[in-house]
């Protein structure tokens, strides 16, 4: 171990707190799949020189002071330790089965990587594999039977804008195209003339800001207290994060994603998104419990947004520099994403049009940022203790958990090795279900985690949520035409 002469210990940030304590405790699966078999003294080497290994939150130890106070500690790092190697090919189950046998082996999902296998392991790693508090917070699974490595980093190392900078910065494009030359663009040129109809429109989305922050912050703060979700056949709920669990992936297309778009005017990918979840829940909800739920019921979600002044993937460099605006670490608040049940319709745009409303009034609140403010407030007033308290209150009022980042736009490689696929998940939440989607060149995948004795069939789900963006696409062509 290094001297503390030469390092000094930093102290863990508000954020990095709250995702240690044993309800909250979150780490990050991410999976990426090879295209060709993965060498693992080539993988080893590549490990040793990366950005990732060099950076000082995964080369420390997470320790607690004489008062309690968690920091971390720079340490000597011993690859061998993180890496554990499966040779063994897995079936469904998750299992080890023999070099002969191929009965359960899941190779019929197209990419031949055995997906349910991955998954199956992944999500039994999610429940039942902490990781060990003796080394710094990270791991590497190397599946070589699967051509599939699974990173596990804990939450506290750092958020998904940290670790997906690190990402790039550790990959190579597979086919550089030549450099674009910048576009020249004129400012705007600035006047002194002001008409009454740009003072209006400016203090009325003042307005609309104040008004929908109150709101949605004080929605935030009655959710973490009292107020939760009607139950349904897929709530979860307090001590649901130790159930055991499955995983699923729902897979698009962003081209049909962006037919969608196309359909009503100045209309996002999220909302595309939003659409798609709360049409794709519907359909669930409605195979599991027919003309149970009435018309309008409110789901709630939970997302996790950046809260950084540049919210855009940044160079690493630019990430880990002291005093960024895109700096590294935990830094976003939190967003309640409601979606409301729906019996199918003559028009599937409907959702998307829902969807645009809400997420409209989300753009123009500062609820995360506030959301943010609020737990840094409670974690100095009343310590981290009280600051986990009220985010598992909150997951467990809620009925989802929800995130989407934008990946790589073109293939890339890792450690020379050509990436297939790459996916993300989290650790178990008291939530029966957590969905994760991840772009990655023209392809979105979404990781669907459940509680598997409250929603037994995942792949019943991913396919709900692939059959609603179809639906839609194809009411979008027609619209289009027209």
């Amino acid at each position: 171990m290094t001297s503390r002469e030469t390092f000094s210990d930093e102290p863990l940030s508000p954020a990095g707190r709250l995702f240690i304590d044993p309800k909250t405790d979150v780490v990050i699966h991410c999976i990426a799949v090879s295209k060709n078999p993965i060498d693992l003294d080539v993988a080893k080497t590549a490990l040793k020189s990366s950005v990732m290994v060099q950076h000082p939150r995964f080369c420390s130890l997470l320790v607690r002071d004489e008062n309690g106070f968690e920091h971390w500690r720079r340490t000597e790092l011993d690859i061998d330790r993180h890496f554990i190697v499966i040779k063994n090919r897995l079936n469904k189950s998750g299992k080890f089965v023999g070099e002969n046998e191929t009965q359960g082996f899941d190779d019929d999902d197209g990419d031949g990587d055995g997906e349910g296998a991955v998954n199956q392991y992944v999500a039994d790693l999610s429940v039942s594999s902490p990781l060990s508090m003796d080394k710094p917070l990270w791991e590497l699974h190397l599946l070589k039977a699967h051509n599939c490595v699974v990173f596990r980093i804990h939450h506290a190392l750092g958020d998904g804008f940290s670790l997906m900078s690190m990402l790039m910065a550790g990959s190579e494009k597979v086919d550089v195209p030549a450099a674009v030359p910048p576009i020249k663009t004129e400012g705007i040129k600035s006047g002194k003339r002001r008409d009454w109809f740009w003072l209006l429109s400016l203090l009325w989305g003042v307005f609309k800001m104040v008004r929908y922050t109150l709101v949605f912050v004080l929605e935030f703060v009655v959710r973490s207290l009292f107020v939760c979700d009607r139950k349904t056949v897929i709530s979860g709920g307090e001590g649901f994060e130790f159930w055991p669990r499955k995983l699923a992936t729902a897979k698009f297309l962003l081209e049909d994603m962006k037919e969608v778009k196309r359909a009503i005017p100045n209309t996002t990918i999220n909302d595309v998104l939003l659409a798609m979840v709360s049409s794709g829940l519907s359909r669930y909800l409605e195979h599991r419990t027919p003309n149970a739920l009435h018309e309008g019921l409110r789901l709630t979600g939970v997302a996790m947004v950046n809260v950084r002044a540049n919210p855009r993937l940044q160079e690493l460099s630019k990430v880990i520099e002291k005093n960024s605006k895109a700096r590294w670490g935990n830094k976003f608040g939190a967003t309640l994403i409601p979606v409301f049940h729906h019996k199918g319709g003559n028009n599937p745009l409907q959702y998307l049009k829902r969807a645009k409303v809400m997420n409209d009034k989300k753009k123009h609140s500062m609820e995360a940022y506030f959301t943010y403010k609020i737990r840094d407030l409670v974690m100095t007033l009343l310590g981290p203790k009280y600051v986990c308290l009220l985010y598992y209150k909150l997951l467990c009022n809620t009925t989802f958990t929800i995130s989407n980042f934008v990946g790589p736009l073109e293939h890339i490689t890792l450690a020379g090795h050509p990436v297939s696929n790459i996916k993300f998940n989290t650790s178990s939440l008291p939530q029966a279900i957590s969905m994760h989607m991840l772009s990655y060149a023209g392809r979105v995948e979404m990781q669907l985690l459940v509680a598997k004795d409250i929603i037994p069939d995942p792949e019943f789900l991913a396919k709900c949520f692939q059959d609603a963006l179809l639906e839609m696409k194809m009411a979008a062509i027609a619209t289009n035409k027209a």
